[in-house]
């Protein structure tokens, strides 16, 4: 069982402090046992528990260059980039540089985005939901062309590369690992099979939901002659310590791990705390990984 954590938002510091506050939560991360660290790919706060969309919110690529040079151990990626947002060619190359300047340890996360507050608030184009997805097959399909270094030019219906050199290439081998996030049975689980080394599914969802997905999942891998078992199944899990014991939050854990869920990548709904990160690597870490 893998362990990671996902940093959705930025408390308890505040821009003068967050700094400080990331590089003393990041490193206690990096050493106290956890096999990855992930930010979210938005501009603004999602609402809810994780604050008004005019709360701090940090890039993501940024933060995780950030977190390349403070850390050492630890994989550290985006759950999930939104296609929509950047050009691909370019994505590929911030992964790639990422992935160089980490020292191999980037994972290439993506999605077909959805928050079109955002997106629209910022002066970016919202896509219809159709053309999400064949951007983000597209991006999938820059990602291996680029990484194989074939610079022969991609001809997309979306995007059109002439000479799509990308040096210096990753240090991960053949690539850093593809995450796809999203539990759409259809196309996402598909791109999945096709394109992926790592799924991403919601542990908010119910069991049987989750169950179903992994079984289409590996139907879809079927189809298209791929093992079920090269794709790294994830899980994004809420760790709500108001409500929940450090028993709770275990138990979950080895629920998923049932299910057969690999990794499972916590965030916290509160303050992300020195005590709050010493209850994973003292008790949860240990627990799950046993």
């Amino acid at each position: 069982m893998r362990i990671g954590l996902q940093i959705p938002q930025f408390r308890p510091s505040t821009p003068e402090t967050m700094r400080d506050w990331l590089i003393d939560t990041v490193q206690a991360v990096d050493q106290g046992g956890f096999d990855s660290l992930w930010v979210m790919d938005h501009f603004f706060q999602l609402g809810s528990w994780l604050g008004e969309a005019e709360t701090e919110m940090i890039e993501g690529y940024t933060t995780l260059g950030f977190f390349a040079g403070i850390t050492q151990k630890v994989k550290i990626g985006l759950l999930v980039g939104g296609v929509i947002y950047r050009h691909p060619a370019v994505v590929i190359k911030m992964v790639s540089t990422l992935d160089v300047l980490s020292g191999g340890r980037a994972y290439f996360g993506i999605g077909a985005a959805w928050y079109q507050h955002e997106t629209e608030s910022l002066g970016m184009r919202f896509p219809p939901t159709k053309e999400r997805f064949e951007q983000l097959e597209e991006i999938l399909q820059i990602a291996k062309h680029m990484w194989s270094g074939d610079t022969s030019p991609f001809e997309g219906e979306h995007f059109k590369l002439p000479y799509p050199v990308n040096n210096p290439q990753p240090l991960s081998k053949p690539h850093p690992p593809i995450l796809i996030g999203g539990m759409g049975p259809k196309k996402t689980l598909r791109f999945v099979a096709k394109y992926g080394d790592a799924c991403n599914l919601f542990g908010r969802a119910e069991v049987e939901v989750l169950k179903e997905r992994l079984e289409i999942l590996q139907k879809h891998c079927e189809d298209v002659g791929r093992p079920y078992e090269e794709i790294e199944k994830t899980v994004l899990q809420t760790a709500d310590f108001e409500a929940n014991s450090v028993g709770d939050i275990i138990a979950s854990g080895k629920d998923f791990h049932k299910l057969g869920f690999e990794h499972i990548i916590f965030n916290v709904k509160g303050e992300y705390t020195p005590e709050i990160i010493k209850l994973f690597t003292d008790e949860i870490i240990p627990e799950l990984k046993a």
